[in-house]
């Protein structure tokens, strides 16, 4: 059976991580994505970090399975070449800096005035509108505008999340309002534009704090690795490393106390009746299980914790991760092309039985311009001249 989107093209006038994110999710369900790049330098994701094998660890990622098209969009041939590009493509998603689009006269309207079929999705750091709207956004500085620093890392020092979360979270949206636009165009023959924003994405997953505060006046403890509402609810001292685990209601609080720590009078203890109880002397608690675990190695804990029926977990380094049964016995890992060799890439975490799954080539800059512009009927000799004068780069 064909990939899920099979016969989609999407054209992504993409940079960084957030679009590039929602477009390679689309490529791995089948669309043809073309991606448009600057001339020689290509997308500046490309040049972040020479890790994998000599390739950005941030580019491998993100940009399997496209196709590069080297555009100079500053000039009027480039934007010509774009609009034609709309004129027969399903989705236009765009990143680039604030207002870039309409002063280059790709605008979302305009675009969708040639193809009224078109779907069209831009993304911002803010959103248009606000006092904001206008500022350049990178993922840290709205991890820190939308409150994510705040309720991130210990009591004592707020931290980064140690992934590109608000981009993250801003190319999830981006992918699943394009199929929910895809969806309403096959039943209704309407394209759309739709708009999102890394703050309001964001915004969004710190929903549980927000509300929290909403009715308490202040935000949730950082709680370096616990759980800021839920206790016990994190990592614990064993004689020979650290455990996580977490209790999630009552029974399994009862079922650790007498199967895990071997206390069952503390089960009853009132200042641990309640979870409310046990947040609210959260440190004499962590002495009472660190000292019952204190001889025992982390083996045995995680044996009695799973013995009790408590979800635990290993506290893994990266290198861990990279070897993990869990990944190796599910054959989740593929190898793919690029400039530099094969490469190891992960497979898409929805799998749709039945359906293909494409899993292509990252590509050089401009590696696919000659293809692309051929589409559009340029002979070789007008490819060739748009070279020449910097409108296009292979």
């Amino acid at each position: 059976m064909k990939a899920a989107l099979s016969g989609i093209t999407v054209l992504a006038l993409e940079q960084a991580v957030a679009v590039p994110f929602a477009t390679r999710q689309l490529a791995d369900l089948g669309a043809r994505v073309i991606k448009v790049e600057r001339p020689v330098e290509g997308d500046f994701a490309r040049h972040y970090d020479t890790r994998v094998k000599g390739l950005s660890s941030y580019f491998a990622w993100l940009n399997r399975s496209k196709e590069s098209i080297a555009l100079d969009l500053k000039t009027e041939g480039a934007q010509s070449i774009v609009r034609e590009l709309a004129a027969s493509a399903d989705v236009v998603v765009q990143n680039l800096s604030p207002g870039a689009t309409a002063r280059l006269g790709l605008s979302s309207a305009e675009l969708r005035e040639l193809n009224p079929r078109l779907i069209t999705v831009d993304l911002t750091g803010y959103g248009e509108g606000g006092p904001l709207q206008d500022r350049k956004a990178y993922d840290l500085l709205i991890q820190a505008e939308a409150g994510l620093l705040s309720v991130t890392g210990s009591a004592s020092e707020m931290v980064r999340a140690g992934i590109s979360v608000a981009d993250i979270a801003g190319g999830m949206y981006v992918y699943s309002s394009v199929l929910a636009a895809l969806v309403h165009r096959g039943v209704t023959g309407e394209g759309t534009a739709i708009e999102v924003s890394l703050f309001d994405a964001l915004i969004e997953w710190m929903g549980h704090p927000i509300n929290y505060g909403l009715y308490t006046g202040e935000g949730p403890v950082r709680a370096g690795d616990s759980h800021p509402s839920i206790y016990p609810y994190g990592s614990f001292a064993a004689a020979d490393g650290r455990v996580q685990f977490g209790i999630q209601n009552q029974r399994e609080w009862e079922s650790f106390c007498s199967r895990v720590l071997e206390r069952s009078e503390i089960a009853v203890d009132e200042r641990f009746a309640t979870n409310d109880d046990r947040h609210a002397h959260r440190s004499e608690l962590t002495e009472v299980i660190e000292a019952a675990f204190a001889s025992l190695l982390v083996s045995d804990v995680v044996k009695r914790l799973d013995e009790a029926g408590i979800a635990n977990g290993r506290v893994n380094e990266i290198s861990d991760v990279i070897n993990h049964t869990n990944l190796s016995k599910r054959d989740r890992w593929r190898t793919i092309e690029s400039t530099v060799g094969t490469v190891r890439t992960l497979r898409p975490p929805a799998i749709m039985r039945g359906h293909d799954e494409p899993m292509k080539a990252i590509p050089s800059v401009g590696e696919h311009t000659n293809v692309i512009l051929g589409e559009l009927g340029y002979s070789n000799t007008q490819i060739d001249e748009l070279v020449a004068s910097g409108v296009a780069g292979r």
